[in-house]
């Protein structure tokens, strides 16, 4: 998250659901036009497509962040010469009186329309976890699956370490698999992921305890562009499973975003995928997408390195044009593709 005395055009398109017209305006055009204009109709309009959006209202993003969202709007106005502006003073006034959470949503516009909610944690950290966070990978591998919709329509597809939920949720609405399999190993963050996959219109099969089936919510996030593919949230423990555990998940594609961060943990990674290439009933290897912050060079070569090791030949995947969902975009962010 950007300091509160950021540009308020990049943190405004970043975190808030907000209309085409903005949404298409360039952030160094909106924050000259919010530094110049006296008149107070843009920042009417920032505020209703942003903080006031139904959206957002329903599911509210941090205290903290809108406090410091408003304040900064509020600054904005007032270094002009407009009049004051009520509406953006009760906003805030209103915020005031709020005690922070640990849990907050956040709310992305998809290309189609469509948005995804997803409750977070509000600490990087939580529960002795990282999972209850979407980090940039998973928004950089969601865009470049957006992309590449053939990849994924009408194909089972495993997602390894799924967190929260964003990048298949962002793929379920976009790219109509026939099958997505959610998995993660922590028991708090497949909570949320279960919780998050029905707050964007996924119901609980009756009598089933992971196996999950598209329903309409009559919510304001709808599904109208999504086929009802089967999904799936499973415990998968890397280090554990059994590749006759395995046999029932037959992958078509396996994706995975930020899991290459810890070296103690790549030797699983890669023996499970090992696992996974041998259990497919026609023998046809499933086709593998890794998404990486590159944060230690050296646990990211270990990666390549081990790789290399077993056999396991990959390539770098050209990076995307678009940047539908407005994050800092990282320049050390990459996607392996597998050849297993």
């Amino acid at each position: 998250m950007s300091a509160p005395g950021a540009g308020l055009a990049r943190r405004f398109h970043r975190r808030f659901l907000a209309a085409r017209p903005l949404r298409s305006l360039p952030w160094p055009e909106l924050e000259q036009t919010l530094r110049a204009a006296p008149d107070p109709s843009l920042l009417q309009q920032i505020l209703h497509q942003t903080i006031l959006h139904p959206l957002c209202v329903k599911y509210p993003p941090s205290t903290n962040y809108r406090r410091c969202f408003l304040t900064e709007l509020i600054k904005k106005h007032e270094s002009t010469a407009a009049e004051p502006l009520d509406e953006l003073y009760d906003t805030l006034a209103d915020v005031l009186k709020e005690e922070e959470s640990t849990q907050c949503y956040k709310n992305y516009l998809l290309p189609t329309g469509d948005c995804v909610t997803l409750s977070e944690s509000t600490a990087m950290i939580s529960g002795g976890t990282t999972g209850l966070v979407t980090w940039d990978a998973a928004l950089h591998l969601a865009e470049w699956a957006v992309e590449n919709p053939k990849l994924f329509s009408d194909r089972t597809v495993l997602e390894l370490g799924s967190g929260i939920g964003f990048t298949g949720i962002a793929i379920c609405k976009t790219c109509q698999p026939k099958t997505y399999i959610f998995s993660d190993c922590h028991h708090c963050v497949l909570r949320q992921l279960g919780e998050n996959v029905q707050l964007n219109g996924f119901v609980l099969e009756p009598g089933a305890t992971w196996v999950i089936q598209t329903e309409p919510q009559g919510q304001e996030v709808e599904a109208k562009n999504c086929q009802n593919p089967k999904v799936i949230v499973a415990e998968l423990d890397w280090g554990s499973v059994t590749e006759k555990q395995l046999v029932g998940l037959q992958p078509d594609v396996i994706i995975a975003a930020d899991v290459v961060y810890d070296p103690e943990i790549i030797l699983a990674l890669i023996g499970m995928l090992q696992k996974l290439s041998t259990c497919r009933a026609d023998r046809k290897p499933p086709e593998v997408f890794i998404a990486s912050t590159i944060r230690n060079p050296d646990t990211y070569h270990l990666f390549q390195a081990e790789l290399d090791k077993v056999g396991i030949k990959w390539q770098i995947i050209p990076a995307h044009g678009n940047s539908n969902f407005l994050y800092d975009v990282q320049p050390n962010v990459t996607i392996l593709q597998l050849f297993i």
